[in-house]
């Protein structure tokens, strides 16, 4: 049989697809060709003279909110001018800022001397190079830098005082051009409505100049609180390097202190973007690109305001009637606290201390955090739970009662109160039961003797180790970017071991000491203190919260290496110290909501003036005073807050009623405790100022303590 031979054949269709792919595929390649050989230079040029310039606008920060949705730090509309610098000269520069002289009112207190120095180089250039000689010049290498430098150190006041008035202002509007990056709108100056009309109607002779809307931070309650919330401001320039790397520019405005500064991220709105296309001349090719910004995140904060401000004006009143009866010997102040002590939040924090130039009193709620005071017998709670757990008491321990000489330290209570217990010595308030705990921990006392030998060193670390757990010596972990942490004594005499248990040795801020007693409030657990209790995106609402992002919740940092029942020992000490029969705070047994808490009286062997001067009598005698105290919670069988109310710097002779003097820290701790009950039964919302500066503002006291 024959084959068939079989043929291939290929449909029409497909050969006039393969050619049409062939036709495309050398008509791409003639194309490249043409663009890369004959064109390619003319497109690398044209690529070259265009250049894309991106500018980032702020966007407003978030909003700030009190615990029950009162708006208390907002964003004022401002107009603002800004400057982008297209790399003109100073020349040119100065004829702006010459023009804007004659158009807006110009701040020239932050001009500075180098400032001066550089307009008079460039204003007086042929005076500027006399001042270096041709042969100085050839032994600098005729370095520019050098030769500049050379002028700088030769100008003189003389030479400075031919700038008039119109050149100050020249130089304070050009040192903010100067402070920009090229072709990044840098804020100059905010102007009033009729300024910004003026600058508009004259836009064209200002090149560069432009008049935006902006935000400046709005206190809704004027000083209340003010600290705490922080200041906005340029970058520090010690943290350049770290915002620059998150993508900051130099001219952008951050978060320099307190809530500011440690919510910055959240706080930071995201830019709104504007993409320039500029020609290789500078000018625009065409309109910018623009990308919207929003709004920065919202804080809901722990703070009553309503509390606050009631806690504020209590505080200022027991001021004032101290300073009317001359109680004090040093700087008039009082400061007072407000905790959850389940939670941490803390629900007022007030401060006001005298100012050293009117003698008014300024807000200083940063005292409760930076600064530390000897607080006396509110710490004994401590003192016997140490005891009880090292084993050298135990709850019912007798201990007699009577001055005790150790080594040249003489230590008594405010009176001998003979042969009593653990919860006698903390109603009473007894400081020898407190030292025979204290001398029990490095070693062995002898009453019989008044002699004592063992460890001293062991005796202060065990105290202080057990005292941390409370928060006392520690930082407490508020949620700012820095908190004082108090004073520790080191290791001394033993005397000085006794007055540690007793708290007159080491300091301990008012937020460790709430902390302190919010952790004998609560069973046991030392809870970090918060500002801020939830993250909320902006509202989109009017008048409506924005959806949350982060609910903070209690952060337990440790529990107390002690028994239930010792602790529950000490709060009944608490309770007797204001519902038994001797007990040092009895004027507070009378409240409907049932407290308990632990007084204190520090003496203090200096007293100091608000420069820190130690203050002496007419005889150069160092003059002394004390401290008063009283930290508790309240009710006592289910505690919702705990507080600390110290005030410093009193006269001893004065402390104890003589003069009417009384006991101002249970004063304020009573009122204040009203305020919280009424405001569960009523409320009113907070009263928005008048004015802004209804209380004396002193800025020194701002953004930090003393430690």
């Amino acid at each position: 049989m024959s084959k068939k031979k079989k043929k291939t054949h290929i449909p029409i269709r497909l050969n006039i697809l393969f050619f049409v792919v062939f036709l495309l595929f050398s008509a791409l390649i003639l194309r490249l060709g043409v663009v890369q050989i004959v064109q390619g230079e003319e497109y690398q040029q044209k690529l070259e003279r265009t250049v894309n310039i991106i500018a980032k606008n702020e966007a407003p920060r978030g909003i700030m909110y009190d615990r029950y949705g009162n708006a208390i730090v907002e964003n004022k509309l401002v107009l603002m001018m800004t400057y982008t610098n297209r790399n003109v000269s100073n020349e040119e520069k100065l004829r702006v800022a010459s023009r804007l002289t004659e158009l807006i009112e110009v701040d020239t207190s932050k001009v500075t001397e180098r400032d001066m120095k550089d307009y008079w180089i460039l204003t007086y250039p042929e005076e500027a190079s006399r001042l270096v000689s041709l042969e100085e010049m050839a032994e600098l290498d005729h370095d520019h830098m050098a030769i500049y430098r050379a002028q700088l150190d030769r100008i003189t006041e003389e030479h400075l005082s031919q700038l008039t008035t119109d050149d100050m202002e020249k130089i304070a509007i050009k040192r903010e051009f100067d402070r920009g990056f090229a072709h990044t709108p840098q804020r100059v100056t905010d102007v009033t409505y009729p300024e910004a009309a003026r600058v508009l109607e004259h836009l064209s002779e200002l090149p560069g100049i432009d008049i935006i809307r902006d935000a400046e931070r709005n206190y809704v309650y004027g000083n209340s609180f003010r600290q705490l919330f922080g200041g906005v401001g340029s970058i520090p320039r010690d943290a350049i390097d770290y915002y620059l790397s998150r993508g900051y520019y130099r001219s952008d405005q951050v978060g320099t202190s307190q809530l500011e500064q440690q919510y910055e991220d959240v706080l930071r709105g995201d830019k709104e973007i504007l993409e320039h296309i500029l020609d290789g001349s500078g000018r625009l090719i065409d309109q910018p690109i623009e990308t919207p910004g929003q709004r920065g995140k919202d804080l809901m904060l722990t703070v009553d305001m309503e509390l606050q401000q009631g806690v504020e004006q209590i505080v200022q009143d027991e001021i004032e009637r101290l300073k009317s009866i001359d109680g004090y010997v040093g700087v008039p102040a009082a400061y007072a606290l407000m905790i959850e002590p389940h939670t941490g939040e803390i629900l007022a924090m007030s401060g006001f201390r005298e100012s050293s130039t009117t003698n008014n009193l300024i807000p200083y709620e940063l005292g409760n955090v930076y600064n530390g005071f000897e607080m006396g017998s509110a710490i004994k709670g401590a003192t016997v739970l140490t005891g009880f757990e090292t084993g050298v008491v135990q709850p019912g321990k007798i201990i007699l009662d009577q001055t005790i000489d150790i080594r040249g330290t003489r230590i008594s209570s405010h009176t001998t109160m003979g042969r009593i217990n653990d919860l006698t010595a903390l109603e009473r308030s007894s400081n020898v039961y407190m030292a025979e705990i204290a001398l029990a921990l490095g070693g062995t006392y002898n009453r019989s003797t008044n002699s004592w030998s063992g460890n001293i060193p062991k005796g202060y670390n065990l105290m202080r180790y057990y005292f941390n757990q409370f928060g006392l010596g520690v930082k407490t972990g508020i949620d700012l970017p820095s908190e004082g942490s108090g004073f520790n004594g080191g290791v001394q005499e033993i005397g000085n071991l006794a007055h540690l248990s007793y708290g007159q040795f080491d300091t301990y801020t008012p937020l460790q000491t709430a902390q302190y007693v919010s952790t004998i409030a609560n069973g046991g657990y030392r809870i970090q203190p918060r500002l801020v209790r939830e993250i909320r995106e902006p509202s989109i609402v009017e008048e409506e919260l924005g959806n949350v992002v982060k609910q903070f919740s209690p952060n337990v940092l440790n529990r107390l290496d002690m028994k239930d029942e010792y602790i529950e020992r000490v709060q009944e000490g608490f309770r007797l110290v204001v519902h038994g029969s001797q007990g040092t705070a009895r004027a507070l047994a009378n409240k409907p909501y049932k407290v308990a808490g632990k007084t204190g009286t520090a003496q203090l062997f200096f007293v100091r003036d608000a420069e820190d001067n130690v203050i002496r009598d007419q005889n150069g005698k160092a003059i002394r005073g004390n401290n008063q105290i009283l930290v508790g919670y309240a009710p006592y069988d289910d505690p919702e807050v705990a507080f600390v109310v110290i005030v410093p710097d009193l006269k001893i002779d004065n402390s104890r009623g003589s003069i009417g003097i009384g006991r101002p820290a249970n004063n304020i701790s009573g009122h204040i405790l009203d305020a919280y009950f009424d405001l569960k039964n009523e409320r009113n919302g907070p009263i928005i100022p008048n004015l802004y500066d209804e209380v004396d503002h002193d800025e020194s006291y701002e953004d930090e303590g003393t430690f």
